[in-house]
């Protein structure tokens, strides 16, 4: 395993900061303004920006295997790691790249499972950044980390689905650009456990579809929406099934993991944002006759942060090389490690930035406020961390049943008389 970045990604390290500080960081202040201030969205500049962006040939970045006639940058995933880690840098900056959650897990899931239909009526405006889209899975009144809990019904009637449910924390399900949803739910109750469920592709102008409110998370109100979604007998063509019918659970799979390692490289620039911005306060600001990177517990806070960021940087880039060179199921223990690092990290780092700053941390005069909260949810979006602990812990004792005894080798009791 090589993670020198090679000069290809170098350059493009190199381009997508640039990008960033010429087009995306002066425009903080207004997007500040225009969304959170005065209810704007998406900011007036977004659409102006992105068409900048697929100018230059930074488009699309996430997904490996695009076709000659499809629009993006044709990397693989060790290779997009750190650019992710450069855009994550600004919470809503992704966008701008075409590069944003949920849009890019489900341009996977129709560039692997849809029909030739289905991607030229969807897939194509997604990759071109004409539309956005949701991914409606979890629901309210089960425990959704196991997804073969999932409730709402999709049951066929002659030549249409009908769909009724509830879901909720829907990300992206008020921006008023989402068009589509996928939309997970039981074909067949009665099928063996993984083959209850399908996914279905679901305009989200279709009668029968309610949002119901977009929910705050840490009393953040996010104007894309993490959105509560009522289908009341919602009806599609067959032709909207993704795939084959019982194939629901093997696509969330396939898509969340993927999706699963974005989030954790932006969480790394996220929490690489937080550490700079604490070691320049750090640098300027005094207590007790001492700057307050001389004092020994912020010094500790500074070095601590360095060495966890690069240690949880290290295991991003060996789960993105796993993923190119085995695919994300043989992956999946690494997948689930980096799920339950990355998100502490990022809350931790942050939480000590804020602490260095006192009370201006927890203002918005800062993104620290923000950053923490999002690193906190992201405990459990993808899955709570107490469910990956468990994969992880029974994946070990797998291995460790496979090869039983033999660590026994190292043990060094003492005679028996």
């Amino acid at each position: 395993m090589d993670f020198e970045y090679s000069p290809k990604v170098e350059e493009l390290r190199r381009r997508v900061g640039d990008f960033m500080d010429a087009h995306i960081i002066p425009r903080i202040r207004q997007y500040n303004e225009e969304v959170e201030r005065d209810g704007v969205f998406p900011p007036s500049f977004m659409e102006d920006l992105k068409a900048l962006a697929k100018e230059e040939g930074l488009w699309n970045m996430f997904l490996p295997g695009l076709k000659d006639d499809e629009p993006g940058t044709r990397l693989t995933n060790l290779e997009y790691a750190p650019l992710a880690e450069i855009m994550g840098r600004v919470m809503w900056a992704s966008e701008v790249f075409n590069c944003n959650a949920p849009d890019t897990g489900n341009m996977e899931v129709l560039h692997m499972f849809g029909n030739a239909e289905q991607k030229k009526q969807w897939l194509e405006p997604l990759l071109n950044g004409e539309i956005r889209s949701c991914f409606a899975m979890t629901e309210p009144d089960v425990p959704s980390s196991d997804a073969t809990n999932i409730q709402t019904l999709i049951k066929r009637e002659g030549d249409e689905y009908v769909i009724n449910g509830r879901k909720w924390f829907i990300t992206n399900a008020a921006h008023p650009n989402c068009k589509i949803a996928i939309v997970m739910g039981q074909t067949d109750p009665d099928a063996e456990t993984h083959r209850r469920q399908s996914m279905v592709l679901v305009p989200m102008d279709t009668p029968g579809l309610e949002v119901v409110r977009n929910i705050t998370v840490m009393n953040h109100h996010s104007p894309e929406g993490h959105c509560e979604v009522l289908f009341r007998n919602v009806r599609v063509p067959v032709s909207n099934l993704l795939h084959e019918e019982g194939a629901g659970f093997a696509i969330a799979q396939a898509r969340l993991g993927p999706g699963r390692i974005h989030h954790c490289m932006r969480s790394i620039g996220q929490a690489s944002l937080a550490l700079e911005l604490m070691c320049e306060r750090a640098a300027e600001r005094k207590t007790f006759g001492k700057y307050l990177h001389e004092h020994g517990t912020v010094a500790e806070w500074i070095a601590l942060s360095r060495v966890e960021i690069e240690q949880a940087r290290l295991l991003v880039l060996k789960t993105a090389w796993m993923i190119d060179n085995v695919g994300a199921k043989a992956a999946r223990k690494e997948i689930s490690m980096i799920k339950v690092i990355a998100p502490r990290l990022h809350t931790t780092v942050t939480n000590r930035a804020i602490q260095t700053f006192g009370a201006m941390g927890v203002s918005p005069d800062t993104p620290l406020a923000n950053i923490w909260g999002w690193g906190r949810a992201l405990q459990f979006a993808d899955g709570p961390d107490e469910v990956h602990i468990r994969s992880i812990a029974r994946m070990e004792m797998k291995q460790a049943m496979e090869n039983h005894g033999q660590s026994a080798r190292f043990l060094t009791p003492p005679e028996r008389l």
